[in-house]
Formats: structure tokens, C-alpha cells, sequence
């Protein structure tokens, strides 16, 4: 027999090379601190100087047998993947990139999150299937079966929390008449949460290579990509890991190729004014939503409220807390203000934080993919969570979702499920929480 060999490196190989290229690139000059928007509001990395600070990540990374200096340490911990540092830095490379893969031998040495993956994907399918049914809950989280389609809609784990986004996003595909297949949740995971959050690189290499091969038996000519933390992970991070023959976009991009059509298609008026939430680590979706939202009859964009970091939530702009709290502030300030009739959200994390803002604070709250869907003369999907949005009964929460629980193959006691649902609400696995689902040792 024959023995195969693959000569393509392992993840760790992969990113050892990638730090090579740095080592020798990266001047440590520190202009990608002085620009950093996180420094301000850390008073820990403000009082030293940048280039000590980048020296310091740099040092570490060449021997990680020493604890990272900790003005370096707080300012790779509170990245919050805002891209500011990318044209900032004279040597072109991309200090975002850096910094993801520094935050990977951080986790591997000191373990904030263990077992993430393993707690996120219970919590995923808990919060899927107490708001759809189990057909829309295996389109979401089941693998398919392969077949040659024109495209691949991604949808990523964490953004399956929000299905209503993501089944709008599909009633836009089918209006537009695509071939496509639906790949999600944890079984398609990138691979993101084992390498940079758990800090295993073998395994969140076999993951990724795993995802991409699986993109690959659909035969597609694109893979439409929903969450940035994927996109980020899949086309910035570890870019070129692996060759694939297919294009990797962003949902967003694939439907400007499509304007006209969707022109046509838009047939019925949304008469609202609106202020558009974006983000500036993802600029260019941000502005394709813009286009996107411009093409409605009706619909008038007051203002556009960019805030720091490529999304909301606790892998990006809560990583930098006192940054997100001061940006947040000013956002709720103005939609506080009137005059506009909605505060239109972008991802998915974005949806859910703004959602619970708005309730909190008396502004209404929509995603861009209802506008879009309205504007096709449909009604959009249901926001699912807002039965559960503020509410502190959860033992009441439980009884109220069982139906659904049951239908979708939970079988969990009530009483621990009611005492776990605060951590499942939170996504406290993101922060070392939600340690009854990890496994017993």
C-alpha cells in the first residue's frame, strides 16, 4: 500500500512561520499603540511608552516562559480588533493579526477560558431550541449532506443566538433565487474558539481545515460569511493555512453585487428615519449596509453611529470595557434624543446588546436584514429572544419554553436549567463562567 503524505504544515507550524515574518518585520517603532482608541481609556498601557509595549508582546512570543509584561499584556488582552493599527503601521504588516495570535499563546499559558468550546456549544443548542422549531433548528445547527450548490452561507456559531437575522438573510438568497446551502453553529465551527480562546492550536487547526474541506464538497463558487469573528479568523488570521477554490465574502458584499435586483425587488416603501449602527473593525460591511439601507424606498438614514471594535460583545468591543462604555453612552444618548423612528443594528451580538439598551432605554431597535426583508413586502422573522429580554423569573422562562425544549430533544431537569439560564443569557462561558457544563475531571 502506498503510504500518503500531506506535506501542508499544522496550525502550529503555520503560526511559528507567521511569527518569524514578524520577528523580522516589525521595527517596534509603536506607532500601532499611539493610534491604538483602547489606550486612552487604560490608564495601565497609557503610562508606558508604545514601543516598550509592543517590544514587550514580541519578547513574549520569542519566550512565552515568561509572564508577558503587563502593560503588553493588558493592551493584547483588550484588543478589540478595531483595524485603526493596520494602515497606521509604516512596515505593512497588520498588528491585528499580531495580536490575535499572540492572545492564542496567552490562553494556551494561562487558561481564562477553559472548555469554552464545550460549554458554547451546549449553551447554542439550550438558546436555539427554546425559540424555533426543530426543523429551523437542524437547518441552523445539523450538518448537510454535500451537494453542488452556487453558494455556501455561513452562518458561524454564535450567530445562530439570533436566528431571526440569519433566516432573514435567507428569505433576501431566495428572493434573489440562489442555490445555496446552509452551514452552521458549533458542528461548523472555524475553529477561532479552540485556537485563540482555549489556546490549542492542533486542535483548532484539524477545525478549520475540517470547516473549509466541508465548504469545499458543496463545490461552491463563494462561501458567504455572517460573523466577523470567523471572517477575521478564516481570512486575516490564518489566511492562505489552507488553499481553498472558492471566494470567502462577506453576505453583505454578495448582495451589492446584486443591487439592481434587489432594486427591483425593494417594491414596498419602509417610511422610517433611521440611525445605522456599524463598526469600525468592519468598515466596509458597515458601508454596504449603508448601500444596502439606501436602496429601500422610503427609508431615510439620519446618521450613521460608528462604534469601536469589528462588533459588539465579548469577543470584540467588551474586550476594551471602559472604551465600550463610553462609546455605548454616547450611543444611547442619541437615540434617546428622537427624531428618528430606529437605531438599525449590524451583527448579530450588536442585536442583542442594542435590543436589551433599547428596552432599557426607550428606543426602538431593528436589524438590517428586517428592513431588507420588508422591503421585499415580507414579513421578517420573529425576534425570539425579546420574550426573554429583561426578565429575572427563569424558572418561569423554563416553563414557558419547554414545548419547544422538548420538541428539539432537551431533556434537562427544569430547576438546573432555570439556575444555568443567567450564565446561558450572558454567554458567561465567554469569561470562564458556565463551569457546570464543562466536563467533570
Amino acid at each position: 500500500m502506498e503510504t500518503l503524505h500531506n506535506p501542508a504544515p499544522s496550525l502550529g507550524e503555520y503560526v511559528a512561520h507567521s511569527w518569524n515574518e514578524l520577528f523580522d518585520s516589525c521595527t517596534r517603532c509603536g506607532i500601532c499603540v499611539e493610534v491604538c482608541p483602547v489606550v486612552p481609556f487604560a490608564a495601565q498601557i497609557a503610562a508606558a511608552p508604545p514601543a516598550a509595549v509592543v517590544a514587550g508582546v514580541l519578547d513574549f512570543m520569542r519566550d512565552s516562559g515568561q509572564p508577558m509584561r503587563a502593560e503588553s499584556a493588558a493592551w493584547t488582552v483588550q484588543c478589540n480588533g478595531c483595524d485603526k493599527c493596520i494602515p497606521a503601521c509604516p512596515e505593512k504588516i497588520n498588528p491585528r493579526r499580531m495580536l490575535m495570535l499572540a492572545n492564542a499563546e496567552v490562553s494556551a499559558k494561562t487558561q481564562p477560558t477553559p472548555h469554552m468550546f464545550q460549554k458554547m456549544a451546549r449553551a447554542i443548542r439550550i438558546l436555539v431550541s427554546m425559540q424555533v422549531i426543530p426543523e429551523d433548528a437542524a437547518r441552523l445547527l445539523r450538518l448537510k449532506k454535500a451537494r453542488d450548490v452556487d453558494v455556501v452561507f455561513f452562518t458561524g456559531c454564535n450567530p445562530v443566538r439570533t436566528p431571526q437575522l440569519l433566516f432573514n438573510a435567507m428569505t433576501v438568497l431566495d428572493a434573489l433565487g440562489v442555490n445555496y446551502e446552509v452551514m452552521g453553529g458549533p458542528a461548523s465551527c472555524c475553529g477561532v474558539i479552540h485556537s485563540k480562546w482555549e489556546g490549542d492550536l492542533q486542535r483548532g487547526g484539524k477545525v478549520s481545515e475540517q470547516t473549509l474541506h466541508r465548504f469545499g464538497t458543496f463545490k461552491p463558487k463563494k462561501v458567504l460569511n455572517w460573523c466577523p469573528s470567523c471572517n477575521i479568523h478564516l481570512t486575516e488570521t490564518i489566511k492562505d493555512y489552507r488553499s481553498v477554490e472558492f471566494d470567502f465574502d462577506h453576505i453583505t458584499k454578495f448582495l451589492i453585487e446584486r443591487e439592481d435586483q434587489l432594486r427591483q425587488l425593494f417594491t414596498t416603501p419602509v417610511n422610517e428615519r433611521v440611525i445605522v449602527h456599524t463598526h469600525h473593525g468592519m468598515h466596509q460591511v458597515g458601508q454596504d449596509v449603508l448601500r444596502l439601507l439606501r436602496a429601500i424606498p422610503g427609508l431615510t438614514i439620519v446618521e450613521e453611529l460608528e462604534e469601536p471594535g469589528y462588533m459588539c460583545g465579548v469577543s470584540s468591543a467588551e474586550r476594551a470595557p471602559a472604551l465600550k462604555a463610553h462609546v455605548r453612552a454616547q450611543t444611547i444618548e442619541r437615540c434617546r434624543q428622537g427624531g428618528v423612528d430606529a437605531l438599525v443594528s449590524l451583527y448579530h451580538a450588536c442585536h442583542r446588546q442594542l435590543a436589551a439598551d433599547g428596552k432599557a432605554h426607550g428606543f426602538r431597535v431593528v436589524n438590517f436584514t428586517d428592513l431588507l426583508v420588508r422591503a421585499l413586502g415580507l414579513e421578517p422573522c420573529a425576534d425570539t429572544l425579546e420574550p426573554f429580554r429583561g426578565r429575572t423569573d427563569y424558572r418561569e422562562i423554563v416553563r414557558e419554553a419547554t414545548p419547544l425544549l422538548e420538541a428539539n430533544g432537551i431533556d434537562m431537569d427544569p430547576d438546573e436549567l432555570a439556575k444555568v439560564l443567567p450564565e446561558i443569557f450572558a454567554m458567561a462561558e465567554w469569561k470562564g463562567g458556565l463551569c457546570s457544563f464543562a466536563p467533570q475531571e
